[in-house]
């Protein structure tokens, strides 16, 4: 990306954060918006187990970026935290529910991706650089919702009962407020949650690749 782009972005961050989301996130994409509104069952199973890869494990995104934070920052990502453990262990539920990872043509290419996507995720959280932690934490929290509204379509095709999310997405603004007051540290979350989306795109993208595989 060019730098001069993400210096820009990041100055303004609080006012772009949800329209960065809207536009670039999960919301834009067209898979997940044709999965939520009628999937077939391969491709919503396939998208619970590989969102699972994604964000299942723990720590989470948030409890990584909550280490590395002070002040209210550090409060809301450690409440995320513990509102995303009920998301994982939902997530866990769901692909149980789901049964096997579909069998896929290409399916150890495809793969190969997925894990890419978890490390570049995993990078972000571990990420040294102040703010880039919570950079993807903020975005995160606020594409939830796009991918929660395919899990909610799995949960219902599959039998487990739907539970309201409980992710804290509404403070995200004002903890990026407050985070973006240092031009420094704002281009670090603006980094960190331009990153995050971009692996959140490559997941559809690679989901969207194998529900195309399984009908040639």
């Amino acid at each position: 990306m060019d730098m001069d782009a993400v210096r820009a972005a990041g100055a303004s961050l609080p006012d772009t954060l949800g329209p960065l989301v809207a536009d670039g996130g999960s919301a834009g994409h067209r898979w997940p918006t044709a999965l939520a509104a009628e999937g077939h069952p391969r491709d919503l199973a396939d998208a619970a187990h590989h969102v699972l890869m994604l964000h299942g494990r723990h720590p989470s995104l948030f409890d990584h970026a909550g280490m590395k934070s002070t002040g209210s920052a550090a409060v809301w990502l450690f409440d995320s935290a513990a509102d995303f453990a009920a998301e994982r262990a939902f997530l866990h539920r769901l692909a149980v529910a789901a049964g096997p990872l579909p069998s896929t043509p290409g399916h150890a290419e495809s793969e190969a991706a997925i894990v890419g996507h978890c490390h570049a995720i995993e990078m972000l959280a571990r990420s040294d650089r102040q703010g880039c932690a919570l950079g993807a934490a903020l975005a995160l929290a606020l594409d939830w919702a796009a991918v929660r509204a395919v899990l909610d379509a799995a949960s219902l095709r599959f039998g487990v009962p739907v539970e309201r999310p409980i992710l804290p997405a509404g403070a995200a603004q004002a903890v990026a407020l407050e985070a973006c007051a240092d031009p420094v540290r704002a281009r670090a979350v603006s980094f960190g949650a331009r990153q995050l989306l971009v692996q959140h795109r490559g997941l559809w993208d690679v989901l969207e690749a194998r529900a195309a595989a399984r009908r040639v």
